[in-house]
């Protein structure tokens, strides 16, 4: 059976159904200003009797509910929602641009050549227009909402149509009055009954054009899936801008006058504060976005309904399935929003708490935004058990295991998907590891290309080894020993061992001097004091500050919290500190993921690696 129907219909009576209520918007639909420049042309190609491009339009009802709201500009209180039969999927610019220029009186919201805000009116030039189609760009212009023209740095006037006298002395004809003449055309007549009879040659030329045109409708029916009506929308959307889960969501639980973007963004007035700002207290969770937090809530729902299911007794494709897939979001029903929004935000708070016990504390250190979705969706399952040191062993495996495995890149939903399920089974006592786990797998290799800081595995190890109580070589403080007002001063950042300088020196190849196996977290101030200095110099240096005092053991202990070999490093044996810096890394690896890592004789460099800094 066909879902849509394809019609036309006249401009007058479409924009007619929109000044009535009859057709409306989808709350979804951004607010749109059209350009000055685009709505003349708009006019100029529907005046030549050009195609503009059919109209798109959902029969209102069915799964598809959408709040609705009515086009910019039409009167709230005419067009209300109990005279709605249809929905504008496609075509927004254009009826928007129409209905302010060819029925409402007021100035049309639009934006000049610099972008900025302004109100014009549009007319057209009859004498210029009655030179033929070929002038119609000329012939149709925009004014001030003053309706002045003025020249010479705005000290002339040039084209006075303040009044409809003087519309009809320079014989220029407001666009507004196109579908319906009767009242100019008598006001015309009386003032200048001589201009009448070309006047009538214009009615005749121009305006009937706009009077017939018809515009192609696809009209789709109340019987296509909310899902269907969302990615139709998504494929003829003009606007260049996607529409997010979280838009089309918005506008579902607007049918049932629950405000989510309150219930994210908060509302100073109605006293919400807002699940995004809460979030945000988490210097880890400022950049959780609302699409994110929405599949956690939907991973909870269909991990309920799963175990529901199966209590049930059903089997196989009966079975719900756990997703976090955008279908299955854009079903997510408002009350299991209303049921899990408090538990996942408190499971996000835990996970922050959780990842700063690993030790991250910044939300550009996180390797994969996208593993904190199931973590806080198992956090809001477990509550505080994930305290409990079986279980908290778990977590931390599994989540260390998606870094250095890598395993969190790309499209993950149904990682996610899986994750959920096999990490609450094994926290539960299942004997099966979930398949992030299983799957992990370093490759020792990997430490000799590992170069970009964008790399999850990259920002992983950099991480762990500060997990371990790395020192600074100057502060001789750990990442743990800083507090907000000292973070930015001293924070550790990854920096080179043997220096770029004197590894070019040396004839070091780039390639190997700029894996993470010559990189370490040390702050700003020990990285200046390094310089380009050997390490047999750098150390010594170090050791002799008058704020750092220490001698050979003392920071030998501290660069084997950075697990280097102190012995090659102060003997500037970069091969030697390399092979054993790759060892004493993978055996931190191997602690971290729960598994052996196979050590290779030979350090393996690669030219085909990550980006190179």
């Amino acid at each position: 059976m066909s879902t849509f129907d394809s019609t036309k219909i006249s401009l007058k009576d479409l924009l007619d159904k929109i000044v009535s209520g009859e057709i409306q918007l989808p709350d979804f639909q951004r607010g749109w200003v059209w350009d000055d420049e685009h709505i003349r042309s708009l006019l100029v190609s529907i005046a030549r009797s050009f195609p503009v491009g059919a109209i798109m339009l959902l029969e209102a009802g069915g799964d598809a509910k959408f709040k609705a709201r009515p086009v910019e500009g039409v009167d709230p209180t005419q067009a209300t929602l109990d005279k709605l039969k249809k929905l504008i999927l496609d075509g927004q610019q254009r009826l928007t641009s129409l209905t302010q220029v060819l029925i409402f009186k007021q100035p049309v919201q639009t934006r000049d050549s610099k972008k900025k805000l302004v109100q014009r009116y549009y007319y057209i030039d009859i004498e210029t227009a009655l030179l033929g189609p070929e002038n119609y760009e000329s012939a149709i212009i925009s004014i001030d909402a003053n309706r002045i023209q003025k020249e010479n740095f705005g000290r002339d006037v040039k084209l006075d149509l303040s009044t409809p006298e003087k519309e009809y002395e320079h014989f220029y004809f407001p666009c507004n009055q196109i579908l319906n003449s009767d009242t100019w055309e008598q006001g015309l007549n009386k003032s200048y009954p001589d201009k009448f009879g070309r006047y009538m040659e214009f009615r005749f030329q121009v305006l009937n054009e706009f009077r017939s045109y018809d515009l192609p409708i696809i009209e789709l029916n109340r019987n296509n899936k909310k899902e269907a009506v969302c990615l139709v929308f998504e494929k003829v959307n003009k606007g260049g801008v996607d529409l997010s889960v979280f838009d089309l969501l918005t506008a579902t639980y607007a049918a049932d006058n629950v405000s989510l973007r309150d219930e994210w963004f908060g509302n100073t007035q109605e006293g919400i504060e807002g699940i995004q700002a809460h979030l945000r207290k988490q210097r880890l969770l400022r950049e959780v976005q609302s699409t994110e937090f929405l599949q956690g809530l939907t991973l909870l729902y269909t991990l309920e309904k799963r175990q529901q299911d199966s209590k049930a007794g059903k089997t196989g494709k009966q079975i719900t399935g756990v997703t976090a897939k955008r279908e299955a979001v854009l079903s997510l029903p408002l009350d299991t929003f209303q049921k899990w929004k408090l538990p996942l935000t408190q499971g996000y708070w835990k996970s922050a708490k959780f990842l700063r016990q690993q030790s991250f504390f910044s939300t550009s250190d996180l390797p994969y935004r996208t593993q904190l979705i199931p973590l806080a969706a198992v956090m809001a399952l477990l509550g505080d058990r994930w305290l409990e040191p079986k279980i908290h062993e778990k977590i931390t495996r599994w989540f260390w295991c998606g870094i250095l495995g890598e395993l969190y890149s790309g499209a993950v939903e149904s990682r996610m998907a899986l994750d959920i399920q096999e990490l609450i089974d094994w926290i539960e006592d299942a004997k099966e590891e979930p398949a992030t786990v299983r799957d992990a797998n370093f490759q020792p290799a990997r430490l000799g290309t590992l170069r970009s800081r964008t790399s999850a595995a990259y920002k992983g190890i950099n991480t762990l080894i500060q997990r371990e109580g790395s020192q600074d070589f100057f502060w001789k403080s750990t990442i743990r020993d800083l507090d907000e007002t000292d973070w930015e001063g001293r924070r550790l950042d990854i920096h080179h061992i043997f220096p770029k300088s004197w590894c070019d020196k040396q004839g070091i190849p780039a390639s190997r001097y700029n894996s993470i196996l010559n990189k370490t977290p040390i702050s700003f101030k020990a990285n200046r004091m390094i310089g380009g200095k050997a390490p047999s110099q750098y150390l010594v240096q170090l050791q002799k500050h008058d704020s750092v005092q220490l001698d050979d053991a003392g920071m030998n202990a501290i660069l084997a919290t950075h697990q280097i070999d102190a012995i090659t490093l102060r003997q500037d044996d970069f091969e030697g500190f390399m092979a054993s810096r790759q060892r004493m890394i993978l055996t931190k690896i191997e602690a971290a993921m729960g598994k052996p890592v196979l050590v290779m004789d030979d350090l393996a460099f690669s030219d085909v690696t990550d980006e190179e800094e």
